[in-house]
């Protein structure tokens, strides 16, 4: 197919935390504000004069000085942050929204929070409690975490507008972002996709990392380019994923999988498009950061909430995001040590064939991905076996 335009672009930016789109936004005097899970509402971190950036740890090696801080019997994934921070590659944040969400996240901003990590003299580091149930009561109180620990201290340390109306011009570019990544993402549903896995893994992330209003018009670009963009006579795949599982944030991994043959097709993990990228809708008498609160635990899809009917709900969801991107199977990936993860891998791995008819590829991996050898074979292995069951399907016809 045809390169897509920007994605060179995109590949570069994703290099780095602190990357040209960044800086571009930090010298206009805008206020770079981190947070790493998709509880802390991003919406409410791109308000006028601030932007989101969502943290990785890009090209990282063995994370030493972090282990020691946190033993290596903790995910990957928040060590290689710390050592990231440790190193001085987020010295650039003026602030960092924790949540208290999955526990080594927690113990990472925890070490920002006590420690002098980050060396900018506004820096503060600042925890959201996010309930464990989904209700009234819980969007009640999560709407008061959010006035107290975002809203209000983006006011009181830096001056942020924090209106309603402030609220409504956030939602309303955060909902053309959602916009434009769902338009872009709709084209991995066709027969023939138009878009490879590894492409919108590179833009989804993109968005994460990066000011909207600096990567919105390169998304209206690819979306326009999409349009007549035609799939290659022979398509490379053999069959398609889902991948679903925790922190998925290096598209040399989805490349990984698309290399043995398997096309990924939808993203259900933690730093995807479902859930992630649905519009914000507020409703007939609802302030926008009730609506806010109430969007963000409803559509959290996170093994965190193990409430017997949502735990149910959520084999459902994978099961119908399989089906509507006509994926053969599931690829389920926890990162070594995660705690909500580990059960929830061990699940879908037992319910999603027995009950929905998916075969299930189902692995644990580090964040720094050292294994390549070892997981291609599992890819290779998964990919056969799934071409044998469709094999014995047609012919049972």
């Amino acid at each position: 197919m045809r390169d897509l335009v920007h994605l060179w672009e995109f590949e570069k930016l994703l290099l780095e935390a602190n990357n040209d789109l960044v800086r571009k936004a930090k010298e206009e005097g805008k206020r770079a504000l981190g947070y790493t899970c998709y509880f802390m509402p991003e919406v409410l971190l791109d308000l006028p004069g601030c932007f989101s950036v969502r943290l990785r740890a890009p090209r990282s090696g063995s994370p030493d000085m972090a282990t020691y801080y946190m033993s290596n019997r903790t995910c990957m994934y928040g060590r290689c942050l710390l050592e990231r921070a440790l190193e001085g590659g987020f010295n650039f944040l003026d602030a960092q929204m924790a949540t208290e969400t999955c526990t080594v996240t927690c113990r990472f901003q925890e070490h920002l929070q006590l420690m002098d990590v980050i060396k900018n003299p506004d820096f503060f580091c600042e925890f959201t409690d996010v309930p464990f149930k989904k209700n009234e009561n819980s969007v009640d109180h999560y709407e008061r975490q959010l006035r107290a620990h975002v809203l209000d201290k983006l006011s009181e340390h830096f001056g942020i507008d924090t209106s309603d109306e402030a609220l409504y011009a956030a939602i309303a570019q955060h909902n053309e972002v959602c916009r434009l990544i769902t338009e872009i993402g709709s084209y991995r549903k066709l027969d023939r996709p138009t878009i490879t896995g590894t492409e919108f893994s590179m833009i989804q992330l993109a968005t994460l990392t990066c000011p909207k209003e600096l990567i919105l018009p390169k998304l209206r670009d690819i979306a326009e380019q999409l349009k007549t963009r035609e799939p290659d006579d022979r398509p490379d795949y053999r069959i398609k994923v889902v991948l679903a599982g925790s922190e998925e944030d290096d598209p040399d991994f989805v490349k990984l999988i698309e290399s043995c043959g398997a096309l990924v097709v939808a993203d259900r993990h933690c730093y995807g498009s479902l859930p992630g990228r649905e519009e914000i809708v507020v409703r007939e008498g609802e302030t926008p950061l009730r609506a806010i609160a109430r969007h963000y635990l409803d559509t959290g899809e996170c093994p965190r909430f193990m409430e017997q009917h949502v735990m149910r709900a959520r084999k459902q969801y994978l099961a119908d995001v399989a089906k509507e991107y006509k994926a053969d199977g599931i690829i389920i990936s926890q990162m070594k040590f995660c705690e909500y993860w580990s059960y929830e891998r061990t699940i879908d791995t037992l319910v999603l064939p027995r009950d929905y008819g998916y075969p299930v590829c189902s692995i644990e991996k580090e964040y720094v991905n050292n294994a390549v050898g070892q997981l291609r074979t599992r890819f290779q292995a998964f990919v056969e076996s799934v071409e044998i069951k469709k094999i014995q399907e047609e012919t049972a016809k």
